[in-house]
C-alpha cells in the first residue's frame, strides 16, 4: 500500500469559547475540549485512510493551560504514524486571546483509530510520510508510544478481570 504525506490528513477546527462552554472556574470544560479532540482526530484518521474509523483509544490528553472566554480554541490534528489498520493521531490545542493575539499551547493529545470496512473488520491503511520537523519528531517517537499503548491495554484487560459487574444498587 502506498504512503500519504502527513499534511494530507491535517484538519483544523476553531471555536470561540462562550460562557456556556465553561466550568465554575470560568475556563473551558475539559469534557467539551475532549469532545472537540475526538471529533477533529476522527476527521484526520478518515482523511488518511479514506475509510470509516473507530476510536480505539484516547492515549493521552494533557491539559497544559486553561482556556478562557476571551479566547478561541484552535485544534490542529494529523496522523503521525500508521500500522496495518491503526493510526496514531496527534492533536495540538492552541488558545488564542482574541484581544491581544497571544497564542498558547493549551493541550496536546494522542488518539488511536482503526479503519474498518463495511463488515466492521479492520482494513489496511497507508503508511505516513512526515515532512516538517514537528511531523518527523512525532513519527520518530511513535514506536515508543505504540509499545506503551500495547502494555497499557494489556494491563487494562487484566484489571477488567477483577472488576465487579454486579448491580451495586440492588
Amino acid at each position: 500500500m502506498e504512503k500519504s504525506f502527513v499534511r494530507e490528513s491535517l484538519a483544523i477546527k476553531v471555536c470561540h469559547v462562550f460562557i456556556s462552554d465553561t466550568n465554575n472556574h470560568g475556563t473551558l470544560f475539559g469534557g467539551k475540549l475532549m469532545s472537540y479532540i475526538d471529533d477533529i482526530a476522527s476527521v484526520s484518521a478518515m482523511r488518511h485512510s479514506r475509510k470509516p474509523v473507530v476510536t480505539a483509544s484516547t492515549d493521552s490528553v494533557d491539559f497544559l493551560a486553561p482556556i478562557s472566554t476571551e479566547e478561541s480554541v484552535c485544534l490542529e490534528s494529523f496522523v503521525t504514524w500508521a500500522g496495518t489498520s491503526s493510526m496514531e493521531v496527534f492533536v495540538k490545542v492552541i488558545a488564542e486571546n482574541l484581544l491581544t493575539a497571544e497564542r498558547t499551547i493549551a493541550a496536546t493529545a494522542f488518539l488511536t483509530f482503526v479503519a474498518v470496512g463495511e463488515d466492521g473488520k479492520p482494513v489496511p491503511v497507508p503508511g505516513v510520510i512526515p515532512e516538517t520537523e514537528e511531523e518527523k519528531y512525532l513519527h520518530r517517537t511513535a514506536e515508543q508510544r505504540v509499545e506503551s499503548r500495547k502494555q497499557r491495554k494489556a494491563s487494562s484487560k487484566e484489571l477488567a478481570q477483577y472488576m465487579d459487574k454486579s448491580k451495586l444498587w440492588e
